[in-house]
């Protein structure tokens, strides 16, 4: 049986797929910066709050209200910890050691756990293709994370784990999302992030005690805005207007460019080098992505008529 061939994309559609990576690669250039001055736990309080004000404004001019309800709001709870506040913690923590580009191109490992997870709790079927895409990723993974894992943890082998463990977390919120189906995205969105804010403040004040940190730099506090209205609420709104006309599947495809993205603002804002083991890794990555996603093993339906 041949694999589903997905809606062509307009011209329009891959301008905003590809200004979608553009605003989510440059999340990883925005934190490199950012945690530089402040502290991983702030700077997610202020990357979901910033974004939840945003879009609470949005969803007010587009006619949304969100739900009253305690059930959904402890879902929201729920995608939070998984969606915002696991994840972007610890790739704060690992952007601490690693560069924008590599954290980035790790990053792009969350569609593998993604479909690990889904059959693991029984949502999805795992053919070969899909499984053959997992190995080919993993391989790519510790292609980029190198020897220095088997040696014995360094500070660089640590933070690339870390942000291998944001990648799961994403990976479990790609499932438990699935509840979501009857909201409208934006709906969603927003929820998530304000139930985030709320999780997220007590632990920021009681561990990093802000008021005590220095004023940020001109620069940090330009990245932090950046971060959260930038690289989250604008990206979040450019998001559902693909996912809108272009489809699910398609929408997908940013997983790919976004570390292709983060990899060249790396290199032309910070200097950052690419070595060839994260090159491999990333071709690695994409490699296993392609057999994923399937549209490579496709075979186009005959026109009607």
């Amino acid at each position: 049986m041949s694999a589903t061939v997905p809606p062509r994309m307009s011209g329009l559609d891959w301008l905003c797929l590809i200004a979608l990576s553009l605003l989510w690669g440059g999340s990883f250039l925005f934190a490199k910066i950012a945690v530089t001055a402040v502290p991983p736990l702030t700077l997610v309080l202020a990357r979901v709050a910033l974004a939840a004000l945003a879009l609470l404004v949005v969803l007010r001019v587009a006619g949304y209200r969100l739900p009253a309800d305690r059930r959904t709001w402890i879902d929201f709870a729920g995608m939070g910890i998984l969606n915002n506040l696991i994840p972007f913690g610890l790739i704060f923590q690992g952007q601490t050691e690693i560069g924008a580009g590599l954290a980035a191109v790790i990053n792009g490992m969350t569609p593998f756990w993604t479909a690990l997870i889904a059959r693991a709790a029984g949502a999805e079927p795992l053919p070969v293709a899909k499984l053959a895409g997992i190995a080919i990723g993993l391989v790519g993974l510790a292609v980029m994370i190198g020897p220095a894992a088997l040696a014995g943890f360094d500070a660089s082998a640590a933070a690339q784990l870390a942000v291998v463990g944001a990648t799961v977390s994403y990976g479990c919120a790609g499932v438990f999302g699935r509840r979501f189906r009857a909201l409208p995205p934006l709906v969603t969105a927003t929820g998530q992030l304000s139930a985030s804010s709320l999780l997220v403040l007590p632990a920021a004040l009681l561990v990093d005690r802000p008021w005590t940190l220095p004023m940020p730099g001109l620069d940090v506090a330009a990245s932090v805005l950046a971060l959260a209205l930038v690289s989250t609420a604008m990206a979040y709104i450019l998001f559902f207007r693909v996912l809108a006309s272009a489809g699910a599947t398609n929408v997908m495809l940013v997983t790919q460019l976004v570390p292709v993205s983060a990899m060249l603002l790396g290199v032309a804002v910070l200097g950052e080098t690419v070595t060839d083991r994260q090159l491999i890794g990333l071709a690695l990555i994409a490699a296993g992505f392609a057999c994923i996603d399937g549209r490579l093993l496709a075979r186009p339906r005959p026109a009607p008529g």
